[in-house]
């Protein structure tokens, strides 16, 4: 098992090349956020852009819009029921991340399915949050499991992969990625990476992390992370290790980090790494 730890974010966050514009650094479509859940899809686009994705759309119920474009004006924004308009999106992205917020309705079922029959060989899809729930219970199927990223927590990696809680165990985790082929994101305490190949334990986090929208907020820097550096394991372990090392750094003086506050340190983050990744060349 690889134990996590800062030097993951010096190997993967680079210096941005002087010759570069906003598509250097990928596109990210986030699909979330029903009539009642639209803050989740909105820290998941806020921790995306503070990660540095180049371009970052959110498809949303129509509630959302004024919400999002008031918080975040960098964001595009489209409706879920812009069905056309979401087909066309999605040929030229990077990373599609779809479920927080998303709910259960026959509705979004629909854009799921759509989704994941649309996802090309060359795209990476992160299933989150309630999308995962939808998965697990109609048994959908993957396109490129070797593209995909599950973010479960204990509850949903029990209904995604049928292990009790009490049951999973690193040996039984790894045996139900390996069905399942795509990567796993186990969020708990210690979060753990499986890809496959080999396990990623998490060093850092803290129970001041344990608020809504945390989770939201680190599928959204997955998303970002793909976008720039790629869709490799490292990647993806260096989102989730930045995400609990700002959570471990605010709780030094907060009882509760809430989710938006280590979107807010994000880029702070990535620049001194980013400086450290130089210094050690």
């Amino acid at each position: 098992m690889n134990q996590l730890t800062e030097d993951i974010l010096i190997k993967v966050i680079t210096q941005r090349p002087e010759n570069s514009h906003k598509g250097t650094f990928g596109r990210a479509v986030l699909i979330g956020g029903n009539n009642q859940y639209g803050g989740a899809i909105i820290m998941s686009a806020e921790a995306c852009i503070n990660t540095g994705a180049g371009l970052t759309t959110v498809v949303t119920a129509e509630k959302n819009h004024a919400p999002l474009h008031a918080r975040l004006p960098e964001a595009m924004v489209v409706d879920f029921s812009d069905t056309e308009l979401l087909v066309e999106l999605l040929k030229n992205v990077n990373v599609i991340l779809v479920g927080p917020g998303l709910g259960l309705s026959v509705t979004v079922l629909s854009i799921l399915k759509k989704i994941l029959s649309l996802q090309q060989e060359n795209q990476w899809l992160i299933i989150d949050g309630s999308a995962i729930t939808l998965f697990a219970s109609h048994q959908l199927p993957l396109k490129y499991p070797e593209k995909v990223v599950f973010t479960p927590h204990q509850k949903e990696w029990q209904r995604l992969s049928g292990l009790e809680i009490d049951k999973q165990t690193p040996e039984n985790n790894q045996e139900k990625q390996k069905e399942l082929t795509a990567t796993i994101v186990l969020k708990s305490h210690r979060t753990e990476i499986y890809d496959g190949n080999q396990i990623w334990h998490n060093t850092v986090g803290n129970a001041a992390m344990a608020t809504g929208g945390t989770g939201d907020t680190l599928a959204g820097m997955i998303a970002g992370f793909i976008a720039q550096f790629g869709g490799s394991s490292e990647s993806i372990a260096a989102a989730v290790y930045l995400h609990s090392k700002i959570g471990d750094d605010l709780a030094q003086e907060h009882y509760v980090v809430i989710p938006t506050s280590i979107s807010q340190e994000i880029s702070r983050y990535m620049k001194n790494y980013a400086q450290k990744e130089r210094t050690e060349e």
